[in-house]
């Protein structure tokens, strides 16, 4: 049972890591160099490659998160578990929601906008998803303190 739930953690951090990591760099490294030497028309498909590719790794990630995290909370029993990680269990299905909003529904917009260089509409769909990354990010801090205060 040790080794299952060692096992667990490391797929629950690890993909958390991938997850808030990849935000961060994305919001504070990517977005501005991007914005900084390159025009629109070349930006908003760097965006969208980086965007598909980046996504489709952070599906595995978030089942992984999702699914570990209920399998150590149902291991422990709601009940004992401390209240830092119903907190933090809770966070984490709201940014799962907030991811799948943006996979599903913001990036074919900008898919769509791209393909038909649409810029102006394509740039509102990236500043859409900008805000959800955004928001995930600072839930995903959020998660973090409420792993740390967990006792």
């Amino acid at each position: 049972m040790i080794v299952l739930h060692q096992a667990f953690l490391l797929l629950h951090l690890l993909g958390a890591m991938a997850w808030v990591g990849g935000m961060f760099f994305a919001y504070f490294c990517l977005r501005p160099s991007a914005a900084e030497v390159l025009a629109p028309p070349e930006r908003l498909p760097l965006w969208l490659a980086t965007l598909g590719r980046f996504l489709r790794y952070m599906s595995l990630a978030v089942v992984a998160v999702v699914a570990t995290g209920l399998g150590m909370m149902l291991a422990t029993g709601f009940k004992y578990a401390p209240m830092g990680w119903h907190i933090m269990f809770l966070l984490g299905l709201v940014m799962a929601v907030v991811y799948a909003y943006v996979h599903l529904g913001l990036l074919p917009r900008l898919r769509r906008h791209c393909e038909a260089r649409a810029w102006p509409a394509a740039a509102q769909a990236l500043n859409a998803i900008r805000r959800m990354v955004a928001l995930n990010l600072a839930l995903g801090v959020a998660t973090v303190i409420a792993a740390v205060s967990a006792r």
